[in-house]
């Protein structure tokens, strides 16, 4: 009899020992590290990853699996979106790192911030990714280096080939800063930078993303002379639909640019819960 006390007492503390373990996980994954503040209503921490400004918004009731939205560039622009979702449980995070293009450095550096969220706290491993302008250019690459880590994405007039913006060799103004940044970053020259074949429109680069059936949602209007759409998502899209993946295209008309997004964000907050419930 003494040996099956002495049993079941082991039992009762071996469930109390993982009891306690599971609670002290949950509030230390709960626990951000950083600044606190307040951002549209919402709790929110700043910090810092390898000198990199960061941030993370936590939503009032977290949605299950712990879902996220990961903004690229452009924090707070055209808002709409990441606030609808924060009410439907999403997390949003956010890491500045504009002036690295999608460059190697820049994969890497979006790597480690990946990792540190979804190994310290937990988050779901296919975030969904936005990105607008540039950013849709830096959500569009490491998506296609890393496609069975996304969800789906919501680019808006999103740059798909450097030779467009900010090179422009084609219809659009381009940017001579920006594309001596990206002869730098990349390690290129004037004309090996006009064959480059990373770009979301090339065809092999953009292969791997299309073979995971990554959903991509694109908006953006018809007269973007910055950006020009012929240029960009409509290769894009054409391409992406060639190889059988999900594509859909939001063409606002008359509309340069700006403004990005919809002043109404449903058929995007629609999109996204589609693609991530599933």
């Amino acid at each position: 009899m003494k040996h099956i006390s002495n049993i079941v007492f082991s039992i009762i503390v071996l469930n109390f020992v993982l009891l306690f373990s599971n609670f002290s996980f949950f509030v230390f994954a709960e626990e951000f590290i950083g600044k606190k503040g307040d951002w549209r209503g919402f709790e929110s921490y700043e910090f810092e990853i390898g000198k990199r400004p960061c941030r993370v918004v936590i939503p009032k009731k977290i949605a299950e699996g712990k879902p996220w939205v990961w903004r690229a560039v452009f924090w707070g622009h055209e808002p709409q979106t990441e606030v609808a979702l924060l009410g439907k449980g999403y997390y949003v995070a956010f890491i500045s790192c504009s002036d690295l293009l999608g460059s190697p450095q820049h994969l890497k550096e979006r790597d480690e911030f990946y990792n540190f969220l979804t190994r310290r706290y937990g988050f779901s491993k296919k975030p969904v990714l936005i990105g607008m302008s540039r950013g849709g250019f830096c959500s569009l690459r490491w998506a296609m280096a890393n496609p069975a880590n996304v969800s789906c994405l919501y680019v808006d007039a999103p740059v798909c080939d450097l030779r467009s913006w900010p090179g422009g060799k084609g219809k659009g103004k381009g940017s001579q800063r920006d594309w001596q940044q990206v002869l730098k970053l990349y390690n290129l020259t004037e004309s090996e930078a006009l064959k480059f074949d990373g770009n979301p429109v090339d065809l092999q680069a953009l292969k791997p993303l299309a073979e995971q059936k990554v959903p991509i949602l694109s908006v953006c209007g018809d007269s973007d002379d910055v950006v020009p759409y012929k240029e960009n998502t409509a290769i894009l899209e054409e391409r992406y639909k060639k190889m059988s993946a999900p594509i859909e295209v939001i063409l606002k008309p008359g509309i340069a640019h700006h403004p990005h997004s919809l002043k109404d964000p449903t058929p995007i907050v629609e999109f996204i819960l589609k693609n991530t419930k599933k």
